[in-house]
């Protein structure tokens, strides 16, 4: 399992290791002890996750849970590409407001690890695209939280103009950072 840092040290970049072959391939894409090994990152996942976005420019995000419900979360594409954000929303943190990204697809095989206090969003980057993400965290309405994807502050590059993008009725609702209060204490 090849694990990299990124700008911002707590989000994490894995690559599990895949093993093909004429039949197609195999790979152990979750193991708790290797996982916590190799990062430190406590493998308790309470809930699995998996979305189809139909069409490309489907952005889903910035959400987040907040306490007492906080969640980290570990994402994949297993099927098509994203463009996955963490945007680290800990008050107080030197990092607060600065994100991180990624290309996710079923191609390279990689993983995010987002920890608690970080908004989470990703992109389609092609049609028909499957994101599956392990939680550690049960959903809970009353504790989720967002910020608007196209937050000025924030100023996230995303890869689809803003004419292309998909959004759901209740992102479009979301506040910028600014406005959404303390969601995390670093």
């Amino acid at each position: 399992m090849k694990v990299e840092p990124l700008a911002i040290p707590e989000v994490l970049l894995i690559t599990p290791p895949i093993f093909g072959d004429a039949r197609g391939f195999f790979s152990e894409t979750f193991n708790a002890k290797k996982l916590f090994a190799a990062t430190g990152i406590d493998g308790t996942f309470v809930q699995d996750n998996h979305s189809l976005s139909r069409q490309r420019g489907v952005i889903r995000g910035l959400h987040c849970q907040v306490a007492p419900h906080i969640q980290g979360k570990l994402v994949r594409c297993a099927r098509g590409a994203i463009w996955d954000v963490a945007v680290d929303a800990r008050v107080g943190s030197p990092t607060f407001g600065q994100w991180v990204s990624a290309e996710l697809s079923a191609e390279n095989w990689q993983q995010l690890w987002i920890p608690g206090g970080f908004l989470h969003a990703f992109c389609t980057l092609v049609p028909d695209t499957e994101v599956i993400y392990k939680v550690t965290g049960d959903y809970d309405r009353a504790s989720e939280a967002g910020v608007i994807w196209n937050d000025p502050d924030l100023a996230l590059p995303w890869p689809v103009a803003a004419d292309e993008v998909v959004l759901s009725e209740k992102d479009q609702q979301l506040p910028r950072l600014r406005d959404a209060g303390t969601l995390f204490t670093y």
